[in-house]
């Protein structure tokens, strides 16, 4: 490497950036899930069960939202890497013409037709009605949510990534004071339990919908386009944008429909169980947020190279990000381990939930360089060159011929313990490793999406 792994000061500025802002909105992102499960969670293992499997719906919100708009953002960093303003509006209303749609669909699903949702995942009753107050409160904002992805998407990749950040922010303090409120009846407010918590969320999406549009066009962001801009484009450009950028979507949606089938089965072998993998998501999720910022901050880095004609730096930096992901990891899972234990003494759940949770996160704890290692590849390198079709054959094909059959064997032949399902499952992620980091090494996934449009697979 040509400046060594911690000598390119160059890089570390760039780095520090653009992803301590995304850390920060990360960490933010992920503590709106944790406060909800944290506060809700004194209220019982149904309750968080409900609030768990609710979320479900909103997991695949965000991972479609996350795949379109990460999608189009591959774009809008090689173009930001040749300065052309034009291009990047009209990808955001490409973005914004699929984003939006798609939201609305799971919002007809989470308020009118949320108990056949939530069937899908358990047959407790109990669960079900909370999960269904829930959903029909905070399917509502899945609007605001898709606007605000998006454009955050197209923000972050243009480096403006403070912007994201501070509103994120100004909404996570929103919706702990309305969750503090709502939740228990504080301040001289009702008390609403779980439905309280639905109410935080949509109010503090809707804030942050709002403020960030506001400052988007207040600050003549590259993202402030006017209408007319974002839909002056030709059939084919908004197909030469499609055939990268809908892999991804397309990627995260089967990942994400592979995932909530995991919780399926994890929630039919006990409601104990699902608390456990609930509590197990919050933490992961948490500790997952600078490793996410480092993927999107790899993905905006080189593909910024790639935009301006520099692909030896950008596999370079490409080595940098992947080496620095398993280095934070290995120490990151080390400290799991020790913390684990008394992290789960926040939670009011019984004994054998939290001795699952507990199996549950030193599994992940152990094994957590090999996801941080396909999160930094698969977000961070392949989508940053265009090689989204590729990614999408892999990570796939990993879940559904992998995953899905190992949780359906482990949970509903086996009749194993919860946190032997997790393990079983986790072997895809093994798979995935092994395939994708053979085409790194290969060189294949650059594509210069600037100056050679039909390198696309």
């Amino acid at each position: 490497m040509r400046n060594g792994l911690f000598n390119d000061k160059k890089f570390y500025r760039s780095l520090l950036r653009i992803a301590l802002p995304i850390t920060v909105q990360q960490f933010i992102t992920s503590g709106i899930g944790t406060l909800d499960v944290l506060m809700v969670g004194q209220l019982g293992e149904t309750s968080i069960a409900a609030l768990g499997l609710a979320n479900q719906v909103y997991f695949l919100v965000q991972l479609l939202l996350f795949g379109i708009s990460s999608g189009s953002a591959i774009f809008t960093a090689q173009y930001w890497g040749a300065r052309d303003v034009v291009n990047i509006r009209r990808v955001l209303g490409i973005c914004l013409s699929i984003t939006i749609p798609s939201a609305m669909l799971f919002t007809i699903a989470a308020v009118f037709f949320p108990d056949v949702v939530l069937r899908f995942y358990t047959n407790d009753q109990a669960v079900i009605e909370l999960g269904s107050q829930y959903l029909r409160i905070v399917g509502v904002s899945y609007f605001f949510y898709a606007v605000s992805f998006s454009f955050s998407a197209i923000l972050r990749s243009t480096e403006q990534v403070k912007l994201p950040m501070v509103v994120s922010a100004m909404a996570l303090i929103l919706n702990s004071v309305l969750n503090y409120a709502l939740i228990f009846g504080n301040f001289g407010l009702p008390e609403m339990g779980v439905r309280g918590a639905a109410v935080g969320t949509f109010i503090s999406r809707g804030m942050e919908f709002v403020v960030l549009l506001f400052f988007t066009y207040r600050l003549k962001t590259p993202a402030a386009a006017r209408l007319r801009e974002m839909v002056n484009y030709d059939f084919s450009f908004f197909k030469r944008t499609l055939q990268t950028s809908m892999p991804a979507a397309v990627n995260e949606m089967l990942w994400a429909l592979g995932t909530t089938t995991y919780n399926s089965v994890y929630a039919h072998i006990s409601t104990q169980s699902i608390a456990a993998v609930n509590i197990e998501y919050t933490i992961e999720g948490m500790a997952f947020v600078i490793f996410m910022a480092m993927a999107n901050g790899a993905a905006i880095m080189i593909g910024n190279q790639i935009g301006a004609g520099y692909e030896s730096v950008a596999r370079e930096y490409a080595d940098r990000f992947l080496k620095l992901g398993m280095i934070g990891a290995l120490i990151t899972g080390a400290v799991l381990i020790v913390v684990r234990n008394p992290i789960l003494l926040l939670y009011n759940i019984t004994p054998i939930a939290s001795r699952y949770a507990s199996n549950i996160l030193l599994i992940f704890s152990l094994l957590m360089w090999i996801k941080v290692s396909n999160l930094m590849l698969f977000i961070g390198v392949l989508r940053s060159g265009g090689d989204t079709r590729y990614a999408l054959l892999v990570e796939a094909g990993a879940v559904w011929l992998i995953g899905v059959p190992m949780a359906l064997l482990g949970g509903f032949v086996l009749h194993l313990p919860v946190h032997w399902v997790y393990l079983m499952v986790y072997t895809e992620e093994m798979v995935k490793l092994v395939l994708v980091y053979r085409r790194y090494r290969t060189g294949l996934w650059i594509h210069d999406l600037v100056r050679e449009p039909e390198a696309l697979i």
